[in-house]
This record gives C-alpha cells, structure tokens and sequence, in this order.
C-alpha cells in the first residue's frame, strides 16, 4: 500500500490537527472538575507522541534532502516557535499573582525553574511553590529536554545504524529502558509509595528520564513506516477491522486497571503502543468514517489553537474557579449546573485568549521561522489561502526540491504542529514516482 493520500490541491493533512483538538480538550474537561472520568494525562502522552513523529519526521525530510540537519536553524526554530507564547503566558501569570487575581501565592524559585524548563524536578524533588494555573507546564519541561538532545542522536543514529529498521529498534531499545528504570525505582529502589488512591507520583509521571519513552514512540512510527512517507504491507480492512479496535481495547484496558504498580510502570508503555495502529489509520486513511470528526472545521481549529490553549486553559479555569466559586451545600442538579456553567464561561474565554495569542504571536513567529528553512518557502495551498495564513496546521509544501527515491510529491510531508512542531517545505520533483524503497516498507 502506498503512503497516505494528500491532495495535491490543498496540501493538508487535517486529521492530525484534529488529534491536538481532542487532546487538549481531554486536558480541559479533567482540569474542569471531570478528573474521575477523564484522562487529562492520556491527553499528555498523545502530545508527547506527536511531538517526536512530528520533529523526527521533519529530521528526516531534511536529512534526505540535504544530506544533514543543521542544529543552528533546528535550535532557532524552536525558539521561535515555543518561547514567545510560553514566556508570555508565564509572565501574565506571575503579574496576576503577584495582583491577587490568582491566589495562592508562589516561589521565585519555582518560577525560576519554569522559566528554565527545570519545572518537572522541581515538582519531583518536592520543592513545589508554582503560581496557580501553571502547574501543567512540567509536560513543556519533559519536550524541551527532548528538543536539546534528540537531534544529535538523530544523527548519531542516521550515521551509525543507516537502515530505518535498526534505527527503529534502537529508539524501541531506548524507549524499553525507560520502562525497565520506571520498574526500577517503583520496585527496586522503592522510590515512591504505591497508593491505590493516587492517579500518579510527580516522580514517575512527570521526570523527564521516566515519561521520555511516550515521545519516543512518535519517533519510532517516523522512522519506520511512517505513514506520511513510506508504504506498508498491510491492508487498509487490516488497519481499520484489527489494528484500531485492538489499538482501543488497549488504551480502555489502561484506563480501568487500576493497580497502582501497573499505573507507574507498564501504563505509559501500552497506551504509547496503542497508540500506533490509531494514529497510523488516522493518517492513512483520513477518509475513512471513523475519523471524519477529526476533519470538521472547528475540530481543526482547535486543534491549531491547542499549543496556546494548553498554556493558556488552567489559569483561565482556576480563575473561575476562584472567582466564582461553588456554593457551601451545593449538591446534585445545581452543583452539576455550576461545573457547567464555570466550564463553559472558563472554555469560551480561553478560546478567546489563545486565538489572540495565536494572530498576535504565534503567526508571526510562524513567518520568522520560514526564513530559517533550508528549503524554498511554500506556495499557496489552497485557492486564495497561502501557506503564511495557516502556520500550525499539518502541511504538505509544494516548493521544488530534490529529494530521495520512493518518496512522491503527493505524499512528502511538512508538517506544523500547533503543539510542537516546525515550519519549513519539503516536496519533490514532478517525475519522482518511483516506489519505496524496500528498507522503507514498514509497519505503517
């Protein structure tokens, strides 16, 4: 089967788009008051996997199309895309406790170790002391740590081990160790106690060197099989009747164990498995009925909003929350009203604030990170709409470039993450139809 079917009319791939949207929304309803039955973390790790197939694949394309990556132009790239909406949000959010708006208080050192991504070990050593509204911002600290190191394994890898299979079991070797340091400080070294009434432990839910695996998979699924690029050798019926059901059965089964040693060890890892057949088949086969919600209009655009929208949503709801409190007694239908009202009220307004974010900030940092592109910047996508008017969404770029056997000018993807990804062009010659090559047909 070939790689994923793009138009090469307009040039997007939506569906990932329409991922992002479901995940931030599972991070609002839980932050919301719907944390017994909502899994704000589940909404995390499927970040977390989109961020390492996203770089990794844009490492890649620029790899094989060049010869190398340049580290400056990557590093710059990212500064420009997560910085300016982070350091903002943080600092409106220290303005607002410092003012009383948000209360509780805070530590400069706390806030410190945000303003370094050092936010996760500050929470894992205990220490604490973040404003209210920002304690989501440990997941931003787990990425930024990937961003510095990934690139130069990246090309360690593509040196060493130039087979993409080997390259995959060398990242699923990286990712198993992970696993097996997680059992470690669980069972080994006792590091922290198994409470059945705890969700997680900050120390094995939000460390970098416990939690790197769920971006490691993403990574994975880019090199081998990558939907976007390389064929597969199964069949559509294959993806859609056995691997999605089973991709799902898994993640339920994640979900409604509840043993608290399972939950710190091997739950990341299943739901990073099972999110491969899902993710494969929501790229390969966007058309497919079970996947057109991900391709509605408002889905995708909250799904461009969801990088501003995971800064922005937690001190929105704590203001709400604060602000508009629920009433002493309250219980059944008017309680029930109040969390809908709030969340509602709270929803609605930081929708607003992230829209602003991403016209003010966001887009033109869009066009400042195209400059750095090693490649000719894109044309238009679709009819009268350039590639400079959708800056986050998954693209695929029609400029004329050279690039690797097997990879078609339909089926070449650049993709921009509202969350964590690049804005750059990738394509290939009109006449470049060759199919993949044999060490490209993968899993996906």
């Amino acid at each position: 089967m070939k790689p994923a079917s793009v138009s090469p009319k307009s040039f997007v791939i939506p569906s990932l788009d329409g991922l992002r949207a479901i995940s931030i929304l599972l991070v609002f309803l839980s932050h919301a008051g719907l944390q017994r039955v909502v899994p704000a973390l589940f909404g995390v790790t499927v970040f977390f996997f989109l961020s390492g197939y996203l770089i990794t694949t844009l490492l890649r394309l620029e790899y094989e199309q060049t010869g190398g990556v340049s580290l400056r132009d990557f590093y710059w790239r990212r500064v420009l895309r997560i910085f300016p909406p982070f350091y903002l949000v943080l600092g409106v959010i220290v303005l607002m406790a410092l003012t009383g708006v948000l209360k509780g208080g805070f530590t400069w050192t706390a806030v410190g170790a945000q303003a370094f991504y050092l936010s996760n070990y500050q929470e894992v050593f205990g220490h604490g002391g973040q404003p209210r509204g920002s304690e989501m911002f440990w997941s931003l600290a787990v990425e930024e740590h990937f961003y510095l190191v990934f690139p130069l394994v990246f090309l360690v890898l593509r040196r060493w081990l130039p087979q993409a299979r080997y390259q995959f079991y060398a990242l699923a070797g990286l990712a198993a160790a992970v696993l097996a340091w997680r059992f470690t400080l669980v069972y080994g070294l006792h590091s922290i106690p198994l409470d059945p009434s705890v969700s997680h432990h900050p120390r094995i839910c939000h460390a970098t060197d416990t939690r790197l695996d769920s971006i490691l998979f993403g990574c994975m699924l880019a090199v081998y099989g990558n939907p976007a690029i390389d064929s597969t050798r199964f069949s559509r019926r294959f993806w859609l009747r056995l691997g999605v059901p089973l991709g799902i059965g898994a993640l339920l089964c994640s979900f409604v164990y509840r043993d608290p040693g399972f939950r710190e060890t091997f739950r990341y890892t299943l739901q990073g498995l099972a999110i491969f057949p899902i993710f494969i088949a929501v790229i390969r086969f966007a058309d497919s009925r079970p996947f057109g919600f991900l391709n509605w209009r408002w889905v995708r655009f909250l799904g461009v909003l969801s990088y501003s929208l995971y800064l922005t949503h937690a001190p929105v709801i704590t203001v709400f929350q604060q602000w508009l409190p629920l009433p002493a007694g309250s219980a059944g239908l008017s309680k029930t009203l109040h969390l809908v009202v709030q969340g509602v009220l709270a929803f609605g307004l930081s929708v607003a604030v992230s829209t602003l974010i991403h016209y003010a900030v966001e887009k033109p940092c869009a066009r400042l990170r195209r400059k750095l592109s090693r490649v000719k910047a894109p044309g238009p996508v679709s009819g009268s709409t350039s590639a400079s008017d959708i800056p986050n969404e998954t693209v695929v770029a029609g400029a004329e470039v050279s690039m690797p056997l097997g990879l078609k000018r339909e089926t070449c993807c650049v993709f921009r993450s509202a969350c964590n990804e690049e804005s750059a062009a990738y394509a290939t010659p009109k006449a470049a139809e060759a199919a993949p090559s044999p060490h490209r047909m993968g899993l996906g």
